[in-house]
């Protein structure tokens, strides 16, 4: 490492010119090229799956061909239904029926769509079926013409719910404040500046290769705000690991290039070392096996190797550029007398990590409980996570989706749109009895507003669609899904060759809720497995790495625990302005996980590493607890705090799902750096005490060595941190 920061520094030209000019080239071929986000994901072998392949295999829309939506109108000028109204409708839909792309135009005012208009409310609404790959744009602008004095128009649904967009720029709050506590960390600019240029150079060249492979693997346009959130945390971090390392080192009296080689050589060591770490828990998420969220993993991991790369190359080049200008004006004075700062300091009072440090280890049981009562207390709300899928009745008062879910609803009831559609094989005449039994029964069961389509009196496969009386969030809507699929259907598909399956895009959405949470537990062990083998690697040591391993699982249970307070119980939902309480999108238990355990390691890495490093010079465990803390606590405090606005802006982007991760991540990263790294750990280590380093012979036999901390280090800033 010590000889790639001294490369960097005596070719910095040439490595600032690499990646300025690398950036200009991804950035010319974007341009070229375009984009190809997608949001259509692959669906799980489920249930609705199947319901999907066996309407398409007898002619029907299967899944993924065709989206539908619903252009609704509400009058209040007149009858619904009378001449005027109806005249400009029927025009306007034929309009629409005739667009490209445009596959089925079902008219409230036809035999086919009788259901579909209620005059007792003065509301009516077309059903509009679209090419999975055809704009709805134009379909919307027709709709809107409809638009009027005494009429009122909105569009919904599946084909015309806009995609979660970016973060609508909130992430330069969280710059500016990560700036101005930089500025108060380093007391210079140039200091201050360096981890945030880094970060964004870092995530912008990044986020341009994912453009680029969004034309070869699938990737959601979400990718680019998940790669943007975690890189600009764990990249402002990496950096301000390895500034504040070689500051110290410029302080202690070392020259530019020494100093970088000795940053190099400890901080950079930890940060690729916890930038593989972040890498392995996101691309972990392959076990999941939805194609879009490994998509979003793939771009988050290219995100984290950038940062990465920037930290070791270009910032030591911006570093020998600098030269001392990186220290405050007071030290670069002192050094020029010919003093050096850091020694000159060793009289001064102990700082605030230090003093912290031997509050915990004078109470480490007092001060580990304590900890331990308030992770348990915030992780508490994760037992009462609901994993579903927001629908447009969460979505804020005033928003078109909101007024489109306003209009249908008061006129068709709350369950307008979580239709389940019931699809079945029926390859006899008995089966095709059976089913029409089944149908004819279902109007009476609960939770069911009302069935339509007629079961085929020939033919092997039949289709109806059954409307739930409350919304596609509503916990009885997916009783209704488990109650239909356990109880009702097996009844009436025993002793005939009858098979029912239940789909439609309520029943896909609570099945992949299903696949992904059966999923989480392996995915969970599978990366606090890998987590807990490097720490073994790295530290030669069996109890460090599981305490990290089970604090890691203890932060992620905070992140869900407040994803689920805020979002699903609405706890202070109204400040984040995305609407009311709904269930935890199935996306973000994943994302939580795979992300927070790596940042999560990051802190344990850079911890323990000092830990480790003194551990070896003194044997002595509980100096070695107390000089870990005392000497990373402050930069952790900072990096954390500056991750935490990064994060907390993101919740703030008017987007659900993006406020979910950043809220979630953000609080979970500020446990982990002050509840669980800066008190639980070292209170855990404290009680421990030699055992920590106990590592079994034939272990070390096998185990390759690896070195996290580097094979130097400053003996002034151990003197003077631990006294």
């Amino acid at each position: 490492m010590s000889s790639l920061a001294r490369w960097c520094f005596r070719r910095r030209g040439v490595v600032l010119a690499g990646w300025v000019g690398g950036l200009v080239a991804l950035a010319l071929l974007v341009i070229g090229a375009g984009t190809a986000f997608t949001d259509s994901a692959d669906l799980p072998d489920s249930e609705s799956a199947t319901a999907y392949h066996l309407l398409g295999e007898a002619g029907g829309p299967a899944a993924g061909n065709v989206v539908r939506g619903t252009i609704v109108w509400h009058s209040t000028g007149g009858p619904v239904d009378s001449g005027p109204v109806r005249e400009r409708a029927v025009a306007a839909l034929g309009d629409i029926a005739a667009m490209p792309g445009v596959k089925q135009v079902v008219s409230p005012y036809t035999a086919a769509g009788a259901a579909q208009l209620n005059p007792g409310a003065g509301t009516a609404y077309a059903t509009v079926v679209l090419d999975k790959g055809a704009g709805p744009d134009p379909v919307v602008q027709a709709a809107e013409q409809l638009r009027g004095p005494g009429l009122d128009v909105e569009a919904g649904g599946q084909a015309f719910t806009e995609q979660p967009a970016g973060s609508n720029g909130t992430e330069a709050i969280g710059l500016l404040a990560a700036l101005v506590l930089l500025l108060l960390l380093f007391r210079s600019a140039w200091a201050a500046v360096l981890p945030i240029i880094t970060g964004l150079v870092g995530v912008g060249a990044s986020l341009l290769v994912v453009m680029l492979a969004s034309h070869v693997i699938d990737l959601a346009a979400t990718s680019l705000t998940m790669g943007a959130l975690i890189g600009l945390g764990v990249g402002i971090d990496y950096a301000l690991f390895i500034v504040n390392r070689h500051r110290k080192a410029l302080r202690a009296g070392a020259s530019v290039p020494d100093a970088l080689s000795q940053a190099a050589d400890t901080s950079g060591r930890a940060v690729v070392f916890a930038g593989v770490t972040v890498m392995i828990a996101l691309l972990g998420m392959f076990v999941v096996g939805l194609g879009l969220l490994t998509g979003m993993a793939q771009a988050a991991a290219v995100t984290v190797l950038f940062t990465v790369a920037a930290a070791l190359t270009l910032l030591p080049a911006l570093l020998g550029f600098l030269g001392y200008r990186v220290l405050s004006r007071k030290d670069r004075a002192a050094i020029a007398a010919g003093r050096f700062p850091l020694a000159e300091r060793r009289t001064a009072k102990a700082p605030l990590a230090a003093r912290w440090a031997n509050l915990v280890q004078r109470l480490p049981v007092a001060a580990g409980g304590a900890a331990l009562v308030v992770t348990v207390l915030l992780a508490s709300p994760v037992l009462g996570m609901r994993v579903g899928n927001a629908d447009a009745s969460s979505d804020p008062v005033g928003t078109p989706t909101r007024a489109y879910h306003d209009l249908m609803a008061g006129a068709f009831g709350d369950g307008f749109d979580a239709s389940l559609l019931l699809v079945a094989s029926t390859p006899d005449s008995a089966s095709a009895q059976a089913f029409g039994t089944l149908v004819h029964r279902l109007d009476a069961l609960p939770g069911v507003a009302h069935v339509t389509g007629a079961p085929a009196t020939s033919g092997p496969v039949s289709s109806v669609t059954i409307t739930p009386v409350t919304t596609a969030q509503a916990a009885e809507t997916a009783n209704l899904v488990e109650t239909l699929r356990g109880d009702v259907i097996p009844a009436a598909e025993a002793g005939t060759a009858l098979k029912v399956y239940v789909g439609g895009q309520t029943a896909t959405s609570i099945d992949v809720a299903d696949a992904l949470m059966s999923k989480l537990p392996l995915y969970l062990g599978l990366v606090a497995l890998l987590g807990f083998l490097l720490l073994a690697l790295a530290f030669r040591s069996i109890l460090v790495p599981l305490v990290g391993a089970v604090s890691n699982i203890a932060t992620i249970a905070v992140g869900l625990g407040a994803v689920t307070a805020i979002f699903q119980n609405g706890w202070g939902l109204a400040l984040l302005g995305v609407g009311s309480g709904a269930p935890v999108m199935y996306l973000v238990p994943v994302l939580v996980v795979g992300v927070m355990f790596g940042l999560s390691m990051d802190y344990q890495v850079f911890l323990v590493s000092r830990m480790h490093e003194e551990w070896v010079h003194t044997r002595d465990s509980r100096r070695a607890v107390r000089a870990g803390v005392a000497e990373t606590g402050r930069v952790i405090a900072v990096a954390a705090t500056i991750m935490l606005c990064v994060f907390a802006s993101f919740g703030f982007s008017g987007e659900r799902i993006v406020a979910m991760i950043g809220i979630g991540l953000a609080i979970a990263v500020l446990v982990d750096a002050f509840v669980v790294r800066m008190t639980l750990i070292p209170a855990v280590m404290t009680l421990l005490g030699r055992a920590n380093w106990a590592y079994p012979r034939w272990a070390e036999r096998i185990t390759p060595r690896l070195s996290v901390e580097g094979p130097e280090r400053e003996p002034q800033t151990r003197e003077m941190m631990i006294r």
